[in-house]
């Protein structure tokens, strides 16, 4: 019972330094020995299990059973030679099988590699080093590091806990966190009695700590109960379910024409044989193999996973599939400044003391720089100024829990950048922090959090045993409220409301210049343990205000660009002082220089319906906390927009949960953001949520694309097969059906595939980005739509039966041949129907010349479809096996002449569309 030993005692029973953790050598000794720290999963279905299911649709079930019955009734009557139609039905099924499984092989792989891209992670201290691993390369004696936000990796015993709060409440049901602390707690066996263990599967809410890990994988808490839950199976989008409805509706009208075929087939037979009856079947169920949209799930899948690795090429990892739809509609992004807008390497500019004002000469991380004094010369250390500067640096510096590192001449920090470039400047004063944390070592922290907007630690003074100093950090203005005194030189001078006011002006002066203000202070106090904040954080001394200067990116200014121009709305929400967001908003062109800019505190002061008029104006908010940017959220939907959240805090998880799309920060984001999340960008990059949005809608379009395709080629098989019925059971007198079964099948099989996976990967459109956003709430079909698609449909069945006509004898175009001739012309004709009906299906509005040859994986699956079909003509056993007949060159213009008015009355009927737009 871990729990109930001394942590020294179980890590020593677990073999770990608390010091440098498990050697990497050890470690993997560890995980060979104990195995990976995961659950164990449900084994996935074996492939030929998954290739058997392809033919468990009822219609390909059917097919199949009347094509067995056909062999069976032609080997009882031997009244012809081989089946060879029945036998290429068996072979084209088998083909549409291995493709289907090959699809959904693809769709799976492709899913799975986006999972593999949001595993979990976790950081432990391995070879005395800070490390992040795979949260399934944990292993028993590893010194888990966990601060606020973390998903705790694997069970393990605290052996360091500053406030130190943690959720139980995915194993007990607690809604409330549970602290934790390092001694032992007696004998008590529940599970939330047992406070000085973390267990898998929970979450830090504040503060932080270590624990050496005691369990991993289904030997921890939650591992023990994993028999008790149940694989859940992944939801369908909106998209997806919108996609399977229209495929069962058109699959129940082709199913019904289908069977009214079947049965004008039986009842205009002169006789009504076994043979019949069977041919009938055949036919009617092949149409409805070939016309009803099966593999649209399929194909969709892939189109949207594809499209989910090309926005991981561009630093964004999609958790969500519909956030992938949704971005498409997105016209408000409310961003944070800090390392989204800017480039988060922040680097201490200034400091500004009670005697002056100090600048620190350098850039980034690297501990090399001057502090000068206003007249441009070095600090002289006999004046009161160098006092009060060692004084803030030292604050600054042990205040504070990042590390500087370097690898060869490079030089980095672990943890926030604020906190680095404080030692960073405490450094360029040739400061110590291993000296000063020797001379005065940590007693304690209060940790930062968004509410407090401060952090303090605690030490030991090296001049008074009985005392300890208490060094603070933050928000200047929340900072300077907790002081009644002000550092002078060595001496220390009351604040009086005239000096707190000049303070803040200073603060003002360095936000208008873009700094971002740091304030510090620090007080004396008596040694007493277990003290609250409230009876720390008061009466302390002011030491001064750093201003830092983190620059915006590069690329943001163009990206705000891009998104207003694409229709959306960009709206800066910061914790910063508002002089530094507005400076920012105005050098960006999120809003005008001297726009408005509302504050967390005048948030509170506002009623629901008051904030939700004020959004509509105010673009710039400064000062919020998390609490804010869930009001914000709400105050925007109600005006109907559709909002992008971008968060990395443990406390922004409502509102990333209640955006549109939550937006979940890859460098700096905690673990609660990433799950609360649809998106994760791994470069924390404003930049890379516009090429986010472009991709959203470039995925959404492409599936329209295959849609628009797919579905008009469907129709016209459906009509030219219901027509061709109506002309062959009337007063026109039609010999035959245009097509056979086989016919039908092969067609479905060369140009629904390959052209419709093609289009899946189409570039995305130049003007895309000039578009407004999608209106929320339009389906992916809309009335437009469904009129182009039967226009397509018509116009390929007028044109298949017409060919068909002219090449029957007697027909009413004159024509010259046989029924095999004719179905020749109508199955050639209908094939190039949909290798033109591609390039027209690519827009429903530009022409289909636009960007003609920059899809290459289009050109290569329609020359490959044309090269098929012309084997099915010219080659003497396919010739047999689909009844075809060599055709001469003029027949194959003609049929190209025919195929191509899909283009003509398709691109005729986009003109008309763009002139009916532009008048209104």
């Amino acid at each position: 019972m871990k729990y109930q030993e001394t942590a020294e005692a179980v890590l020593t029973s677990l073999g770990s330094d608390p010091a440098r953790g498990l050697t990497s050598t050890e470690a993997a000794a560890r995980l060979r020995q104990f195995g990976p720290n995961a659950l164990a999963a449900e084994p996935p279905p074996p492939a030929w299990r998954r290739f058997v299911a392809q033919f468990q649709n009822p219609l390909v079930a059917l097919l199949l059973v009347a094509a067995v019955i056909s062999s069976g009734v032609w080997l009882l009557e031997r009244d012809s030679e081989l089946p060879f139609e029945t036998l290429t039905i068996l072979v084209i099924v088998l083909a549409n099988a291995v493709l289907g499984f090959i699809q959904e092989a693809r769709a799976e792989q492709a899913v799975a590699a986006l999972r593999r891209m949001t595993a979990a992670t976790a950081t432990v201290l391995r070879d005395g080093q800070r490390q992040k691993i795979l949260a399934s390369q944990v292993a028993p004696g590893d010194i888990l590091l966990i601060e606020e936000g973390d998903a705790i990796a694997a069970d393990g015993r605290v052996i360091e806990a500053i406030g130190l709060q943690v959720s139980e409440a995915a194993l007990t049901g607690e809604s409330l966190p549970v602290s934790k602390c390092v001694e032992p707690l007696g004998e008590a066996a529940g599970l939330g009695d047992r406070r000085n263990m973390v267990f898998a599967g929970t979450v830090v809410t504040y503060g932080r700590g270590r624990a050496v890990v005691t369990a991993t994988g289904m030997h921890t808490e939650v591992g023990r109960i994993a028999g008790l839950l149940q694989r859940t199976e992944d939801e369908a989008t909106p998209l997806q379910a919108e996609i399977a409805r229209v495929g069962r509706t058109l699959g129940a009208v082709v199913i019904a024409i289908a069977a009214l075929i079947v049965v004008t087939v039986l009842l205009t037979s002169p006789a009504i044989t076994s043979r019949v009856v069977v041919d009938a079947l055949v036919i009617g169920v092949s149409l409805a193999v070939a016309a009803v949209p099966e593999g649209l799930a399929a194909i969709l899948t892939i189109v949207l996973a594809l499209g989910m690795q090309r926005m991981a090429r561009r630093n964004v990892i999609v958790r969500q599939l519909a956030a992938v739809e949704t971005l498409g509609s997105a016209n408000v992004i409310c961003t944070d400044k800090t390392g989204t807008l800017t480039r988060n390497e922040m680097t201490a500019r200034c400091l500004i003391t009670a005697s002056g004002q100090v600048t620190f000469t350098g850039s980034g991380y690297a501990p090399h720089g001057e502090v000068l004094a206003a007249d441009g010369r070095p600090l002289a250390t006999d004046s009161p100024l160098y006092a009060e500067v060692v004084l803030a640096l030292r604050a600054a510096a042990l205040a504070n829990n990042s590390a500087l590192q370097v690898h060869g001449d490079r030089w980095s920090i672990q943890g926030d950048p604020t906190e680095g470039a404080l030692r960073v400047a405490a450094a360029k004063l040739s400061l110590s922090l291993e000296a000063l944390e020797h001379e005065m070592p940590r007693l304690g922290e209060l940790p930062f959090s968004a509410e407090r907007k401060r952090m303090s630690t605690l030490h030991v003074d090296p001049h008074h045993a009985d005392q300890m100093l208490v060094f603070a950090k933050g928000a200047p203005d929340v900072l300077l409220a907790l002081c009644c005194a002000e550092q002078v030189g060595a001496d220390v001078h009351p604040l009086s409301e005239a000096r707190r006011r000049q303070i803040l002006a200073t603060v003002d002066g360095l936000a208008d210049q873009a700094l971002r203000t740091i304030g510090v202070a620090y007080r004396r106090m008596p040694r007493q343990p277990g003290l609250p904040a409230e009876a720390i954080e008061h009466n302390l001394t002011f030491l001064g205000v750093f201003g830092l200067l983190d620059p915006p990116r590069p690329e943001a200014k163009a990206a705000v660009a891009r998104a207003m121009q694409a229709g959306i709305r960009v709206i800066m929400i910061t914790g910063d002082h508002p002089r530094t967001a507005a400076a920012i908003a105005a050098e960006l062109d999120i809003a005008p220089p001297g726009a408005r800019v509302i504050t967390g505190a005048a948030l509170e002061s506002l009623d629901d319906s008051t904030l939700a008029r004020l959004v509509r104006d105010v673009s710039v908010y400064a000062r919020v906390s998390p609490e804010h940017k869930l009001r914000l959220v709400q105050a925007f939907r109600q005006h109907g927009d559709v909002v992008a959240m971008t968060g990395d805090g443990v406390n922004d998880a409502p509102a990333l949960k209640q955006a549109d799309i939550g937006i979940a920060m890859g460098i700096t984001g905690t673990d609660v953001a990433k799950e609360a999340a649809d998106m994760i960008l791994t470069d924390d990059n404003f930049a890379s949520i516009v090429a986010a949005v472009e991709e959203g809608r470039a995925i959404f379009s492409n599936i329209r694309k295959f849609l628009r395709y797919l579905l008009s080629s469907n129709i016209g098989e459906v009509l030219t097969m219901f027509l061709g019925l109506l002309f062959a059971s009337s007063l026109m007198g039609m010999p035959a059906l245009p097509l056979l079964a086989v016919q039908i099948l092969w067609i479905n099989l060369v140009t629904d595939s390959g052209p419709a996976l093609a289009l899946g990967v189409d570039p995305p459109a130049p003007h895309l980005m000039r578009r407004p956003p999608r209106p929320r709430g339009q389906g992916v079909i809309d009335r437009a739509m469904w009129a182009g698609l039967l226009l397509v449909g018509i116009t390929m069945a007028i044109g298949t039966l017409l060919m068909f006509d002219y090449g029957l004898p007697g027909g009413l175009i004159a024509g010259s041949g046989d029924v095999t001739y004719a179905r020749t012309l109508a199955f050639t004709t209908l094939v190039l129907f949909q290798l033109f009906n591609v390039f027209s299906a690519r827009s429903d509005r530009e022409g289909a010349w636009t960007a003609l040859f920059s899809n290459r994986w289009l050109w290569a699956a329609v020359l490959l479809s044309l090269a098929m079909q012309v084997a099915v003509v010219y080659l003497p056993a396919l010739q047999r096996a689909f009844q075809t007949t060599p055709l001469a060159a003029g027949d194959w213009l003609a049929c190209a002449l025919v195929a191509s008015s899909v283009v003509w009355v398709r691109e005729g009927s986009k003109a008309l569309m763009r002139r009916i737009t532009a008048a209104r």
